[in-house]
């Protein structure tokens, strides 16, 4: 479990075939002390959650199977791909963003993006299935990072952001019509899925 507070900003170094056909297994350059961490243990890599198989100083090995790189952006990862990085959360850490699984929903794309004062007003486009879940004023996760949505418009939603989280997530160096990893709230999912059961 995560809370969308991107820790540090990784970079992938190889890009291999993984064990299986069709799976792929990255090796990704980080600044977290890598020491503490646990082979088995998850880390969020642009919001999903993924294990790591190997590690050493500054970087660790991930595998990621055909179904992740079908259903999330991983397969566009090459060498030199950004992503967000956050280290699961531990009981007693402050919950800064939101609760945040590190299952991803689906792929969204950035519509647009215009300055608005400090900040920068982005509009992202999601899959019509999952836009039924997005609420204003409600929490999403894009990239795995945290962000509050301003409005919504039919399949597309705008939030603002910071200086402060462009310079620290892969979000200040996007374009439009990049895809990105979107993780609806849980809470919306589970109201819906009642909403659906009492129609029955």
């Amino acid at each position: 479990m995560f809370t969308g507070i991107v820790s540090d900003i990784g970079e992938i170094v190889s890009v291999d075939p993984g064990g299986k056909a069709g799976d792929r297994r990255f090796v990704i350059a980080t600044r977290h002390d890598m020491a503490p961490i646990a082979i088995g243990a998850s880390i969020a890599c642009s919001g999903c959650c993924l294990t790591v198989v190997e590690k050493g100083a500054g970087r660790f090995t991930v595998e990621v199977s055909a179904e992740s790189l079908d259903k999330t952006h991983l397969g566009d990862w090459t060498v030199g791909s950004r992503l967000n990085l956050e280290l699961s959360l531990k009981l007693g850490d402050e919950l800064g963003g939101h609760l945040v699984y590190g299952h991803v929903d689906g792929v969204g794309r950035i519509v647009s993006m215009t300055p608005e004062g400090g900040s920068v007003r982005f509009v992202f486009e999601a899959p019509p299935e999952l836009a039924r879940f997005v609420a204003a004023k409600g929490s999403v996760a894009i990239d795995g990072i945290s962000l509050t949505v301003n409005e919504v418009d039919g399949n597309c939603f705008g939030v603002n952001v910071i200086s402060h989280t462009q310079a620290v997530t892969t979000l200040g160096q996007t374009r439009v019509g990049q895809r990105v990893n979107l993780e609806v709230d849980m809470l919306a999912r589970y109201v819906a899925r009642l909403l659906e059961h009492q129609k029955k």
